[in-house]
């Protein structure tokens, strides 16, 4: 065996003796490491705001602050004016971002009473005033006049140069060719 065999066979054999030593030291931290985030992880916070007009938005993340990896589900509930009621209705994940869910127009004008559940194994409860608002289209934009400054020849009017510029030189490119080409003698 070669001195270089040798020396990667002790590396590889070193390396073999100090996954199986640490495995079963791992084996057991696992468990410990997984209990702690199920711990926290059993409940939820739920934001809920109005949209701006007649539907609602809810942000849900762990109670420990952690961003939400899955989809959970939400159910809203709402109590509006003269004792309307709406819901329960399930919300679906918008793709804005990890766990921002969004009602749609689902309100009438007014203010509502608005609670949001989230049923285990994740269980979370929010409750919020929303004011509803009917939807409102932007306003329109008033007509624009468009008008040329002096000495603007508009759009695509600087290209005629150009080509006179590469004809010129094209020219000149067969002119020199044809002066020094070879003059073949029979």
């Amino acid at each position: 065996m070669t001195g270089i065999r040798k020396a990667l066979t002790a590396v590889f054999v070193g390396l073999t003796l100090t996954l199986f030593a640490a495995a079963p030291a791992a084996a057991q931290a696992a468990p410990a490491a997984q209990a702690a985030p199920a711990a926290q992880a059993d409940k939820l916070k739920l934001t809920v705001a109005g949209d701006g007009a007649q539907g609602v938005t809810i942000q849900a993340t762990h109670a420990d602050g952690r961003r939400l990896e899955q989809v959970v589900r939400l159910v809203l509930t709402a109590t509006g004016p003269d004792g309307q009621r709406v819901g329960p209705v399930q919300l679906e994940p918008q793709p804005e971002g990890q766990g921002f869910y969004s009602s749609g127009p689902v309100l009438s004008t007014g203010t509502w009473k608005v609670t949001v559940d989230s049923p285990a194994p994740l269980p979370g409860k929010a409750t919020a005033t929303v004011q509803a608002k009917a939807a409102q289209s932007p306003p329109v934009p008033a007509p624009v006049a468009v008008t040329r400054p002096d000495g603007d020849r508009g759009a695509g009017a600087g290209w005629w140069p150009f080509a006179a510029a590469g004809l010129v030189l094209a020219a000149a490119a067969m002119g020199v060719a044809m002066l020094f080409g070879r003059r073949r003698t029979d």
